[in-house]
């Protein structure tokens, strides 16, 4: 798949198959979002990865919406330090890694969904945040349980035209 393909292909996917990921894949989806790039080369993330089961259903309950989690077989907490001049950056830098590693996952078939978590320090209990850093995002991944429902969503499409998003020179 294209790098293309998978931007024009990707959609949210809530529900997931009871089904591991290998390795191999989980490994990729790391290495992506390692490699993205960021802010003066600072790289300011961590990432946590999550297949416990148990932990899974935990996590989905540190924000509204994040039922996804739960049934995923994999959830990748990004995190980055506390609030500091760079916070900005790091949560930009953050949403590249996402990115990279949405579209890293699509081109190989598994699925993906963002996540906000919303009682930060309950994940920090739960996951051994070290102090001095922060976690807000979450992407659940696993492979698509309905791929009929994921083509009907891919259909549906739902984003704005190119001439309401896009302004030449000035607005």
């Amino acid at each position: 798949m294209q790098v293309w393909d998978a931007i024009q292909t990707k959609r949210a996917i809530r529900e997931f198959r009871a089904e591991s990921l290998k390795t191999a894949e989980v490994e990729r989806i790391l290495q992506a979002g390692r490699r993205s790039q960021s802010s003066k080369n600072s790289q300011p993330w961590h990432f946590i990865a999550v297949q416990d089961r148990n932990r899974l259903e935990k996590l989905a309950q540190l924000g509204a919406g994040m039922g996804h989690v739960a049934g995923a077989a994999l959830c990748i907490v990004i995190v980055v330090p506390t609030q500091n001049e760079r916070t900005l950056w790091h949560f930009f830098d953050s949403g590249q890694s996402a990115a990279y590693m949405q579209l890293a996952a699509t081109e190989i078939g598994i699925g993906s969904c963002l996540g906000t978590i919303y009682q930060p320090d309950d994940a920090r209990a739960l996951l051994g945040i070290p102090a001095g850093y922060q976690t807000r995002l979450v992407i659940s991944f696993g492979y698509p349980a309905n791929k009929a429902a994921a083509e009907q969503a891919l259909q549906a499409g739902g984003r704005r035209g190119f001439d309401e998003v896009v302004h030449w020179e000035t607005w």
